[in-house]
């Protein structure tokens, strides 16, 4: 598509994919990101990515997003992961009215904010002028770092319009350390705390809101919804399904719910109730300038959701794949040697899988760059295609850590990191096959 964004700044990136590769293994064992990986990062503008552009935000597109994370992810996948969400966050804070956008990024674009709707407990207390909040909040990666964290009333439930999403700065939370696991144990996605902090009405917003898509109309950039309740659609309705999981670490709840549109046809059809992209090999237009940008504000959240998660994990396939070719270009001997040709296989089934994988997320995110997740089953797709790509890409890596056998395991080996890692990252609600099919294929049945 066309952008007039020159996000990300090359030189920068590869400085934080290296920094992040270098520290991984002590990452890993310490159960926190390095600083230097850390600095790394808010250097290359993952923080800024994806920020309101009001806000110094840098009009990154999905498919940019994807690829820059994904090289991170290359060298660790809980960097990975802390970039993207790092990116996703600044996406949310979009939907704050205009004031709470102007104090949430008051320090500039290297503002890192973190979020979780897993809440614990909540209190969220109505008084003059906004809410005392009270609560925990479970699974905030990055809150270690973290200047702001976006969290919500509740755990959210679809078309429940009395959620909020409050917006709260680092003097008024700290954080439990609760994240001990098998993978992604550098995420540090630790239990946030709130007691007793008041959050002004500017600084709040309906996280239906979000779900679908629907930014604050002008009017409603005072802190209130406007004066008719208003809010800017730059589509058709977004279709109703679930957002599943969104906003927290890798071990977040999921949500269940069901999609009302029409389900596109198949990845190589032209029928006209499917959006085409990369893999259908048509071209609808594009969007450019501040159209893509608010392409990737009004984003329906459940429809992009998978890729904030699903980028990490394909950059550690494709580190998974690097090694096992190295691992089969030393001379074997043994039973090792025996088993060549299927090692063999098994890699190019793997690199197959690897490649369908990432195909299908770039189509994920060019149809949300193109502002083309409102038609008939696109969105629906879109969840579909996260999710299946994901399986697709654990698969793979369970395929690759079989060939390096005793080698792999070892816990001097990055193979077993990534394998943890991987299995960890899939195992978020957000990326879970079964839901997002039977949202895709609900009218199918129905009819």
């Amino acid at each position: 598509m066309t952008t007039t964004a020159t996000w990300p700044d090359a030189r920068a990136l590869k400085t934080a994919a290296d920094t992040a590769a270098r520290h991984a293994a002590e990452a890993d064992t310490g159960g926190r990101l390095a600083d230097a990986t850390v600095r790394a990062l808010a250097a290359a503008g993952f923080t800024a990515g994806f920020a309101p552009a009001g806000q110094g935000g840098a009009g990154a597109t999905f498919t940019q997003m994807t690829d820059a994370v994904s090289a991170i992810g290359e060298g660790c996948t809980s960097a990975a992961w802390i970039a993207s969400l790092w990116a996703y966050n600044g996406r949310f804070s979009a939907y704050l009215p205009e004031e709470g956008q102007r104090e949430v990024w008051a320090k500039g674009p290297d503002t890192r904010l973190v979020s979780s709707m897993v809440a614990a407990g909540v209190e969220a207390e109505p008084v003059d002028g906004g809410w005392r909040l009270s609560g925990s909040w479970l699974y905030v990666s990055g809150v270690e770092f973290a200047d702001w964290a976006l969290v919500s009333s509740a755990p959210p439930r679809e078309g429940d319009r009395s959620i909020r999403v409050f917006a709260v700065p680092r003097d008024s939370f700290t954080y439990r350390e609760t994240w001990s696991t098998l993978g992604m144990r550098a995420t540090g996605s630790h239990t946030l705390v709130v007691e007793e902090a008041f959050v002004p009405e500017y600084r709040s917003f309906l996280w239906d809101d979000m779900r679908q898509g629907n930014l604050p109309a002008p009017a409603a950039r005072s802190g209130q919804d406007g004066a008719d309740g208003s809010h800017i659609r730059p589509n058709s309705e977004t279709p109703s399904a679930a957002d599943a999981g969104s906003f927290s670490g890798p071990a977040s709840a999921s949500l269940s719910g069901t999609a009302s549109s029409s389900t596109p046809g198949p990845l190589s059809g032209t029928a006209s109730s499917s959006a085409p992209g990369p893999l259908s090999g048509a071209e609808s237009g594009s969007l450019s300038g501040t159209d893509a940008v608010s392409a990737v504000h009004s984003a329906p959240l459940f429809a992009v959701n998978g890729l904030t998660f699903a980028a990490p994990i394909l950059g550690a396939a494709r580190q998974a794949l690097r090694l096992v070719e190295e691992h089969l270009a030393q001379q074997p001997s043994g039973a090792r040697a025996a088993a060549r040709e299927s090692h063999r296989i098994a890699l190019a089934r793997a690199a197959g899988e690897i490649d369908a994988a990432a195909l299908l997320l770039a189509r994920v995110a060019d149809t949300a760059d193109r502002g083309l997740l409102r038609e008939d089953g696109v969105a629906v797709r879109s969840h579909r295609d996260s999710t299946l790509a994901v399986e697709l890409l654990v698969g793979a890596v369970d395929r690759l850590f079989r060939v390096t056998g005793t080698r792999g395991q070892a816990t001097s080996h990055a193979m077993q990191r990534i394998w943890r890692d991987v299995h960890g990252a899939g195992s978020h609600a957000a990326l879970q096959f079964e839901p997002a099919a039977l949202a895709y294929t609900q009218r199918l049945i129905a009819a």
